[in-house]
C-alpha cells in the first residue's frame, strides 16, 4: 500500500541522519546514543524558537527510526500531526508514515488526524489523496472505517478523478481493507453499480484493484454485483486473446496480466454459469487458456511457468465450479493428468487436489479414472507426504464398482508403510469403499480382517462395528465370516480388534462351522480364551458374553465354561463390570432351563437402518467443508445398499428378519407413509412442513435453479444450489418405486445459521397418493463452516409431472433468509433399465403403435453432438442403452420400465441425430400418454 513511502530502515536512517546509531559497536553504546538523541529532539520540540517544516520532518523521522529499532517513543505525536497540514510532499509523507506506525486508534489526536485526512481527500491533489488513502488502509481500524467508509466510495467513482488512475486504484484497495475489517460499516448504495464499470477501465492497475474489491463484496451481496459477470468475461477475453506485446506494462514473463486473469476467474466463481450468450464467450476464453497450456514454453524461467500455471489452475477451478461443460471438464482432466508426473512437487500436488474435485463430476469421472495407474505409482514413489495424501484422496474419489478391488488392494498395500499421521484416514476410506462397492461380501469380510491385521491400532470402533452389522444383516455371509475369523484368530499375535470381531461373530454364528472337527465348539472356546488374558477390560467383557452364548449354542462345553466363570480371577475380579458379568452369567447357566437360555441368548436381530457411522467419522475427521463432503458421489448410478449404525445392545427389540438380499438402506422397506398436514381446502396445495409448527411466506425459485434442476435429470449427485451463504448438495439413489435422497446443507460463512428450517412443498398434483415422503429433521443451528445432512425417503405411488420445492428459511447475522429450489425428483428417476434383443425391441415397438402411446419431438441441438456424451446421458436418464439394435448405427435406442406402487409402465425410446443439420428426432412410446409426454420433455432438454 505504501507505494509513495520509503519505509525501510535504511531509507529512514538516511532521511533522519541517524547513521551514528546504526554504526554503534555495542547495545550499550546504541542506547547511550539514542538517549542523547531523544534528549536533543525533546529540547528542540520544547524550545521557544518555532521549528520550520524541514527540521520538524527531520526530527519526526528520527523518532520513527528509533521506534523501528525497538525503543519506546512517548512524544512527537503532535509534531507529526502538524506535518499533515504541510503542502510539501516530503513533510506530509513523513507525517503520515509516523501516524500509521505509532498512533493507535484510541489516541486523543485521532480527531485532528481525521480532519487532516478529510482535507487531503477533498484536495483533488492525487499525491495527497494517495497518501491519505494509504494511511487509512494501513491503520484499518474500526474508527477509521466509521469516519471514512462513506467517503471512499465517492472518491472511487467521482467524475473528477477520471484521469487519476493511481487514486482510483488506491481507493479500491483502501475500501477493500475497510470492508475486510469492518464489513458492517461499509454501506451499499448507488456506487455499487458504478464501481462494476471499473472493470472496463483502460488502466489495468485500476481493473486489478477493482476486481479484488468486487470479488470480496460479491461473496456477500451477489445481486448487487451480478452485472460484473459479463464485464469480467469481456475483460478476460481481451486478455487471453491478446499478445504479450499488447499489454507490455502488465506482461509478466510472456504471460499477459496473470494476476488480473486469476482475479477475474475467481470473481466468476462467485456466480453460476452465465447466460448462453456470455457463456459462449467464456467457454472460448477457457478453451484458449487450455490451448495455451499445451504450447511450448516461451521461457525456461520458473516465473514464466508459475504465472502460466496460476491462470490455468484458476481456469480449471472455474470449469469445475460451473460443472456444465462436459468437453471442458474432460480437457481439464487431461491437462491435469499431464501434471501428475511433472518434476515440480507443487504442480503434482495441485493436479491431484483438482482431480479429486473433478472425480465427483458426472461428466469427467470416467476421464479421471484413466489416470489410475499414474496415481497408484505416485502413492508408491512420492517423497512428499502431503502429495501421497492427495493421491489417497484421489483414489478414494475415483473409486467405483469397476475398480474398487484394485484401489482397495493398493490402499491396503500402501497402508503398511504409510505415515502415521494419515493411517486412520486411510483405514476409514478403505472400510467405506469395501462396504460401498462390495458385490461379493466374502471380499468385504476379507478386506476388513486384512485391514485389522495391517493397521489394527488405527481401526476405530466404528469400523469393526460395521463389519458386524453387515454380517448380522446378511445371512449369506455369516458362515464364511465365522470360518474366516476362526482362521485369523489362530495367528500367534492377533490385534485386539480382531479378537472383538472374532468373539462377536463366533458367539452368534460359531454353530455354522462347529460341524468341522477342526473348528469344534471346544476348539473355538479354547482359541478365544487363549487371547482372554492379553486383552483390555472391554474386550474381556465381550468375550464373557461370547462364552455364555456358547453355553446356549454348544451344551457340551457348558461345564468347561462354568469352570472359567467360577474361577477366582472372574468372581473376585477387581473390575466391577467383569465381576458382575461372571456372577450373572454363571448363575444364568446354572438355574435357567434350556428354553429360557434359548430365549435370553437368541441370535441378535438385524440392526436398524441409518447412515454409515464410518462415513460420518471420516467427514468429522476431514473437517467441515462446503460440500464437497459430496466427495463420495460417483457417476455410477448403482444403489449403495450397506447403510447402518453401530451395533445395538443385546436388548434391541427384534424386527422381522430380511432375506439375504435385504436392502440395508431401507429402500426395500415398507412404503413410507405420507407426512404433513392434509390438503388445504382452499386449493393452495399440500404443504409438508417437517420441522416447524408454521411456515413463513415461501420465496420464489432462486435464480438459476431451473438450469440446475435440468442438470440433475441425468445425474443423481452434485451441487443443486449455491450462493455466498449456503450450498446445497445432493446424493440420491433410486430402486424401482422407492428412492432415498441425502441433502447436504453447507454453511459457507463463519457465522451461525439460526432457526434453520428446510420445508418440502408439494403442489396439488403431488398429493400423498401420487408421491410420498418421509423426511428426517435437521439441527436448527448450523455452525459457521459446518455442514448438516437431511435424509428424504421417497415413494412413487403413481406417475407425476411436477417436482416438489425445497424451501429453506434461516437467520444469518440477524437477517432473515428465504431460499427456494426445485428438488430434482422426476419420473425418470424410477426407471429400471431393461435389456432387449433387436427382435424383441421392434416387436414391442409395434405393439405400442397407437397414436396416444407415441410422442415425438424434433428439435435443434443445444450442445455439441458428441456420441459418448449422448450415450452417458441416455444411461443417466435411466434406460438401458441397447447396442446393435437399430439398423442405423448412428441412432440410439433404449428400453426400461417406470416403476410406481400401483403399476409398471414399459418405455421404449429412439433418438436419431442429424449431424449435418445439428438436429435431433426423439421418439418415445409407452403404454400411457402422459408418461410419454413427460419423459420426452425431460430428455429433449438434455440435448
Amino acid at each position: 500500500m505504501w507505494g509513495f513511502l520509503p519505509i525501510g530502515k535504511q531509507a529512514i536512517s538516511s532521511a533522519a541522519g541517524t547513521s551514528g546509531v546504526s554504526s554503534s559497536k555495542s547495545k550499550e553504546a546504541e542506547i547511550k546514543r539514542i538517549n542523547k538523541e531523544l534528549a536533543n529532539i525533546r529540547s528542540k520540540f520544547k524550545g521557544d524558537k518555532a521549528l520550520d517544516g524541514y527540521s520538524k520532518k527531520k526530527y519526526v523521522c528520527k523518532l520513527l527510526f528509533i521506534f523501528l529499532l525497538g525503543h519506546d517513543i512517548d512524544f512527537g505525536h503532535m509534531e507529526a500531526v502538524n506535518l499533515l497540514s504541510s503542502n510539501r510532499y516530503t513533510e506530509k509523507q513523513i507525517g503520515y508514515l509516523f501516524i500509521s506506525v505509532l498512533v493507535n486508534s484510541n489516541s486523543e489526536l485521532i480527531r485532528l488526524i481525521n480532519n487532516a485526512i478529510k482535507n487531503d481527500l477533498a484536495s483533488r491533489n492525487p499525491t495527497f489523496m494517495g497518501l491519505a488513502l494509504h494511511c487509512i488502509a494501513s491503520v484499518g481500524s474500526r474508527e477509521m472505517a466509521e469516519a471514512f467508509a462513506g467517503e471512499i466510495p465517492k472518491v472511487l467513482v467521482a467524475g473528477y478523478v477520471d484521469t487519476m488512475d493511481s487514486v482510483k486504484q488506491s481507493a479500491a484497495l483502501c475500501l477493500l481493507r475497510l470492508y475486510r475489517t469492518s464489513p458492517d460499516l461499509v454501506p451499499m448504495g448507488d456506487w455499487t453499480s458504478r464501481v462494476v464499470h471499473l472493470l472496463n477501465d483502460q488502466h489495468l492497475g485500476v481493473v486489478t484493484a477493482a476486481t479484488s474489491l468486487i470479488t470480496t463484496l460479491a461473496q456477500k451481496n451477489p445481486e448487487e454485483f451480478k452485472t460484473s459477470v459479463s464485464l469480467a468475461v469481456s475483460r478476460l477475453s481481451r486478455i487471453v486473446t491478446s499478445a504479450s506485446t499488447d499489454l507490455q506494462d502488465y506482461t509478466y514473463y510472456f504471460v499477459p496480466a496473470p494476476w488480473l486473469s486469476v482475479k477475474l476467474l475467481r470473481l466468476l466463481q462467485c456466480y453460476p454459469p452465465p447466460d448462453p450468450a456470455v457463456r459462449g464467450r467464456l467457454t472460448e476464453c477457457l478453451e484458449t487458456i487450455l490451448n495455451k497450456a499445451q504450447e511450448p514454453p516461451k521461457s525456461k524461467k520458473v516465473q514464466h511457468s508459475n504465472a502460466k500455471n496460476a491462470v490455468l489452475f484458476e481456469a480449471i477451478s472455474l470449469i469445475i465450479h460451473h460443472d456444465s461443460e462436459p468437453n471442458l471438464l474432460v480437457r481439464a482432466c487431461n491437462q491435469l493428468g499431464q501434471f501428475l508426473q511433472h518434476r515440480e512437487t507443487n504442480l503434482r500436488y495441485l493436479a491431484l487436489e483438482s482431480m479429486c474435485t473433478l472425480a465427483s463430476s458426472e461428466f469427467s469421472h470416467e476421464a479421471v479414472k484413466t489416470h489410475i495407474e499414474t496415481v497408484i505409482n505416485a502413492l508408491k514413489t512420492e517423497r512428499d507426504v502431503s502429495v501421497r495424501q492427495r493421491a489417497v484422496d484421489l483414489l478414494y474419489a475415483m473409486c467405483d464398482r469397476s475398480n474398487a478391488p484394485q484401489i482397495v488392494a493398493e490402499m491396503l498395500s500402501y497402508l503398511e508403510t504409510a505415515d502415521y499421521s494419515i493411517r486412520e484416514e486411510i483405514v476409514l476410506k478403505v472400510a467405506i469403499l469395501a462396504e460401498k462397492y462390495a458385490v461379493d461380501y466374502t471380499w468385504y469380510v476379507d478386506t476388513i480382517l486384512n485391514l485389522i491385521r495391517i493397521a489394527g491400532d488405527y481401526v476405530s470402533e466404528e469400523v469393526w462395528y460395521r463389519v458386524i452389522q453387515i454380517v448380522i444383516n446378511r445371512d449369506d455371509v455369516q458362515g464364511y465370516a465365522a470360518k474366516t475369523v476362526f482362521e485369523a484368530l489362530q495367528a500367534p499375535a492377533c490385534h485386539e480388534n480382531l479378537v472383538k470381531v472374532g468373539g462377536y461373530i463366533l458367539g452368534e454364528f460359531g454353530n455354522l462351522i462347529a460341524g468341522d472337527p477342526r473348528s469344534s465348539p471346544l476348539i473355538q472356546f479354547h482359541l478365544l480364551h487363549s487371547k482372554f488374558h492379553l486383552c483390555s477390560v472391554p474386550t474381556r467383557a465381550l468375550l464373557l458374553s461370547t462364552y455364555i452364548k456358547f453355553v446356549n449354542l454348544f451344551p457340551e462345553v457348558k461345564p468347561t465354561i462354568q469352570d472359567v466363570l467360577r474361577s477366582d480371577s472372574q468372581l473376585r475380579n477387581a473390575d466391577v463390570e467383569l465381576q458382575q458379568r461372571a456372577v450373572e452369567y454363571l448363575r444364568l447357566s446354572t438355574v435357567a432351563s434350556t428354553d429360557i437360555l434359548a430365549t435370553v441368548l437368541e441370535e441378535m436381530p438385524p440392526f436398524p437402518e441409518r447412515e454409515s457411522s464410518i462415513l460420518a467419522k471420516l467427514k468429522k475427521k476431514k473437517g467441515p467443508s462446503t460440500v464437497t463432503d459430496l466427495e463420495d458421489t460417483k457417476r455410477d448410478r448403482s444403489v449403495d445398499v450397506n447403510g447402518g449404525p453401530e451395533p445395538a445392545p443385546a436388548s434391541t427389540s427384534a424386527v422381522s428378519t430380511p432375506s439375504p438380499s435385504a436392502d440395508l438402506l431401507g429402500l426395500g422397506a415398507a412404503p413410507p407413509a405420507p407426512t404433513g398436514p392434509p390438503p388445504s381446502s382452499s386449493g393452495s396445495g399440500l404443504l409438508v412442513d417437517v420441522f416447524s409448527d408454521s411456515a413463513s411466506v415461501v420465496a420464489p425459485l432462486a435464480p438459476g435453479s431451473e438450469d440446475n434442476f435440468a442438470r440433475f435429470v441425468c445425474k443423481n449427485n452434485g451441487v443443486l444450489f449455491e450462493n455466498q451463504l449456503l450450498q446445497i448438495g445432493l446424493k440420491s439413489e433410486f430402486r424401482q418405486n422407492l428412492g432415498r435422497m441425502f441433502i447436504f446443507y453447507g454453511n459457507k460463512t463463519s457465522t451461525q445459521f439460526l432457526n434453520f428450517t428446510p420445508t418440502l412443498i408439494c403442489s396439488d398434483d403431488l398429493q400423498p397418493n401420487i408421491l410420498g415422503f418421509i423426511t428426517k429433521p435437521v439441527d436448527p443451528t448450523v455452525e459457521g463452516g459446518a455442514q448438516v445432512q437431511q435424509v428424504v425417503n421417497i415413494e412413487c405411488v403413481s406417475d407425476f409431472t411436477e417436482a416438489p420445492v425445497l424451501n429453506i428459511q434461516f437467520r444469518y447475522g440477524g437477517t432473515f433468509q428465504n431460499v427456494s429450489v426445485q428438488l430434482p425428483i422426476t419420473l425418470n428417476k424410477f426407471f429400471q433399465p431393461t435389456e432387449m434383443a433387436s427382435q424383441d425391441f421392434f416387436q414391442r415397438w409395434k405393439q405400442l403403435s397407437n397414436p396416444q402411446q407415441e410422442v415425438q419431438n424434433i428439435f435443434k441441438a443445444k450442445h455439441p453432438m458428441d456420441t459418448e456424451v449422448t450415450k452417458a446421458k441416455i444411461i443417466g436418464f435411466g434406460s438401458a442403452l441397447l447396442e446393435e439394435v437399430d439398423p442405423n448405427p448412428a441412432n440410439f435406442v433404449g428400453a426400461g420400465i417406470i416403476h410406481t406402487k400401483t403399476t409398471q409402465i414399459g418405455c421404449l425410446l429412439r433418438l436419431e441425430p442429424n449431424l449435418q443439420a445439428q438436429m435431433y428426432r426423439l421418439t418415445l412410446r409407452t403404454s400411457k400418454e402422459a408418461v410419454s409426454q413427460r419423459l420426452c420433455e425431460l430428455l429433449s432438454a438434455q440435448f
